[in-house]
């Protein structure tokens, strides 16, 4: 018996070190000789993360003392700071003034590029085109890298099915397919292949995990949700950045299970290391480990010790790591070798970056001049602008305008550089973008063009204060509101077509701008309708950072064009839409709901036990008294200044077995008098399996360029793994049986095949 038990326990060791050894890399000498060389307190100091202010502001701490601190090895990196200068000499100070030299992390919040400020990333996944999300990380790298970054806290792939969250801005919409194609191109784009070129840097997934979920989509709010749930719709993305090389993750400020996620060990290790087999370090979101206090969790001392044993490596801004781990070690709260674990992963990425071998090889004072806000960076931020926007009416094909047009451009937001950025572009400079007035001149200068503000974004102060805390977002005219009317009103007495740009200050969306009302605001919504009764033809171009209520907008005789917040090129971008110089291709990847109470909505949703019919209603029957199940704007929807048609639908097999690809091919014809480009969209629908199915899931997606009158045969492909979910066990299985194939536009395509999975 004592032979056998000795075995169980050889055994066991033996498959944990087997386990340990398939997570993580293969040691790395020089940081082992390093650790060796550590004392414990230099150990604890290399995973705090500081903020030294006065550079880019992210939050509301910043760090105390930060060069003594530094001076002492108390300090693992920093962020907030940028520019080769000032880099140099806080990496002169940890690796000249420290006893063993160590350099630091610097890293930054880089969300849609650095000075060449794309699209915000819910309008970059408009575009849904991965070389160009790509391409716009590459070029964020570079620029970073150039201005002393080593670290991105890039992407943020939480999927988010609340437009009231104002953080929706941030990631790319609504299903896990695309976001989990989106967070591998930007992790590919930030890190390409190797850490040790200059013009590349550590991609951070955030926000693990499920914080786009916080309920009543209030910020820092809890989460809650079964574990397949989180598995098969929540998960993915996080995973595809995992499996594209991030190096690093980001914990989130929710409750993941009723445990924070800083410090959730099921999170940070079981799930996240030891079933994914990540190997890069983990790092708090800002205070997120002392928030713990609040969330009910303990002292500073306990909600420290709690994050480190549940696997995170480096605590933001907080300093509970650095004030409270030795008193917790001491009283064996901690092991050692946990907080050996946790520096040696902080070490590692310092390695992989190759700042032990140069720790100024991000200090380069030449570097900026020639990588930042190149012209051909600022060609891809105009291309992404265009790809960006949906068309979501074009009345009476109004649009494209014609370039001798007699114009009355009108709005708040027409000739206002303060929100062309949009939300969390610290690192951009606004005054630096193009704003809708002069880009419209840009590109036609033949046409005839009026502007007037005809409103305020909002006329309430005391909201326009909450917004205007990173400067001027709303700024409330001297004038009556009924005089910038007025002004409004006399200018489209005498123009062909009134283009009227409204919508949302960049403030009103992103982190801690979460909204109850997402409508557009009254102030606009009564420049509209008089617009609307002048007759004249009216062209909405619509910003803003999330889905909106537009339900009487689009009842309106108007064409409407969503750009969100474009970024640095928005004006050029809109003029380039506007006049046909580009077709706009855009499709929404979050549903746009009919009103509030609807939320959430979006197109994977089950159809329960008592589904409702497409249209009429049936008392007892899961269904709205007063609106209709369906989103006013479906996922995956946009319109073109052309027309497509879909014919043809094949499989190439109606039978296939376990493991096999199923090959889907489509005519896709444009109908219409444009060239133009179609994102040709695949959507499933397994009919019946162990757990309830969605009525369909986004399963592959092509963008084609169609020329007037031609016809493509698009090949989409079905792999084994996309007939895959998560079951009640949290296996990742395909049960056999019939599954229904559906291509076409939107998710509401109606182009229907079946299949057979044996």
């Amino acid at each position: 018996m004592k032979n056998k038990f000795n075995k169980l326990v050889l055994l066991a060791a033996i498959l944990c070190f087997s386990s340990t050894f398939a997570q993580n890399r293969a040691p790395i000498p020089e940081v082992e000789a390093l650790l060796k060389k550590m004392t414990l307190e230099e150990k604890i100091g290399q995973l705090n993360l500081l903020t030294p202010g006065g550079g880019v502001a992210t939050g509301s701490v910043v760090s105390k003392n930060v060069e003594e601190k530094i001076k002492a090895g108390n300090v693992g990196g920093l962020f907030g700071v940028t520019g080769p200068d000032k880099i140099r000499k806080a990496q002169e100070i940890a690796v000249k003034k420290t006893r063993l030299g160590i350099p630091l992390l610097i890293g930054s919040d880089i969300i849609h590029g650095y000075k060449t400020t794309f699209p915000i990333p819910l309008g970059l996944s408009s575009s849904w085109d991965m070389e160009l999300i790509e391409k716009t990380a590459q070029i964020a790298a570079q620029e970073a890298t150039a201005d002393g970054i080593n670290w991105n806290f890039s992407p943020m792939v939480d999927i988010a099915r609340d437009p009231r969250w104002g953080r929706i801005s941030e990631g790319a919409g609504e299903d896990p397919y695309l976001g989990s194609a989106i967070a591998k191109a930007m992790v590919t784009g930030y890190q390409q292949s190797d850490l040790t070129e200059e013009n590349t840097m550590i991609a951070t997934v955030k926000h693990f995990a499920l914080y786009g979920a916080s309920e009543g989509g209030r910020d820092y709010n809890t989460t809650d949700m079964s574990r397949t749930k989180m598995f098969n719709e929540y998960l993915p993305p996080y995973k595809a950045a995992i499996d594209a090389g991030a190096e690093s993750v980001m914990s989130s400020f929710n409750d993941v299970d009723g445990v924070p996620a800083s410090g959730n060990k099921w999170l940070l290790t079981d799930l996240l290391r030891e079933r994914w087999g990540f190997d890069g370090f983990v790092v708090s979101d800002y205070t997120s480990v002392n928030e713990m206090i609040a969330h009910g969790m303990g002292d500073l001392q306990a909600v420290s010790t709690l994050s480190i044993n549940a696997g995170l490596d480096m605590d933001m801004v907080g300093e509970g790591f650095l004030t409270t781990l030795k008193k917790s070690l001491d009283e064996g709260k901690v092991s050692e070798e946990t907080i050996t674990t946790a520096c040696r992963r902080i070490l590692e990425a310092k390695y992989k970056l190759g700042l032990f071998d140069d720790p100024y090889k991000y200090s380069d004072s030449k570097r900026p001049k020639r990588d930042i806000l190149t012209a051909a960076n600022k060609k891809v931020a105009r291309e992404a602008a265009c790809k960006s926007f949906v068309l979501l009416k074009n009345e009476n094909n109004i649009l494209p305008l014609a370039k001798n047009a007699k114009i009355a451009l009108v709005g708040p937001l027409a000739d206002n550089k303060n929100n062309m950025l949009g939300t969390w572009a610290p690192t951009g400079d606004p005054q630096l973008s193009t704003p809708i007035l002069e880009g419209l001149k840009n590109v036609a200068p033949n046409a005839q063009i009026t502007y007037s503000k005809g409103a305020n974004i909002s006329n309430d102060t005391a909201y326009a204060k909450k917004i205007n805390v990173f400067g001027p977002r709303i700024e409330i005219s001297k004038e009556t509101p009924e005089a910038l009317l007025e002004e409004a009103l006399t200018n489209a007495k005498n123009a062909d077509v009134i283009v009227a740009v409204v919508g949302e200050a960049s403030e009103m969306s992103g982190e801690s701008s979460s909204r109850t009302d997402i409508s557009i605001p009254d102030s606009q919504k009564k420049l509209i309708n008089k617009l609307v009764e002048t007759g004249k033809p009216v062209v909405l171009v619509l910003m803003s950072g999330r889905p909106l209520v537009i339900t009487d907008e689009l009842n309106l005789p108007v064409s409407i064009l969503q750009i969100w917040h474009p970024g640095i090129e928005a004006g050029n971008a809109v003029a380039d839409v506007l006049f046909g110089d580009y077709n706009p291709s855009g499709k929404l990847t979050a549903s746009w709901p009919q009103n509030v109470g609807q939320i959430p909505v979006y197109h994977s949703m089950k159809t329960t036990g008592r589904p409702a019919p497409s249209t009429a209603f049936l008392k007892f029957k899961s269904q709205y008294l007063d609106a209709p199940n369906a989103p006013a704007l479906a996922f995956g929807y946009g319109l073109s200044y052309t027309t497509f048609e879909y014919k043809n639908l094949q499989l190439n097999t109606a039978n296939i077995e376990q493991g096999d690809d199923l090959t889907v091919t489509v005519d896709v014809t444009n109908t219409g008098d444009y060239d133009g480009e179609e994102v040709v969209q695949l959507y499933l629908h397994d009919l019946v399996r162990s757990l309830t199915p969605p009525m369909r899931t986004l399963k592959g997606f092509h963008k084609v360029f169609l020329k007037k009158g031609e016809t493509k045969n698009v090949t989409l492909t079905l792999k084994a793994d996309d007939l895959k979910f998560y079951n009640g066990s949290l296996e990742f299985i395909a049960e056999p049986g019939e599954f229904e194939v559906f291509v076409g536009g939107n998710s509401n395509a109606s182009l229907k095949e079946t299949f057979t999975l044996n």
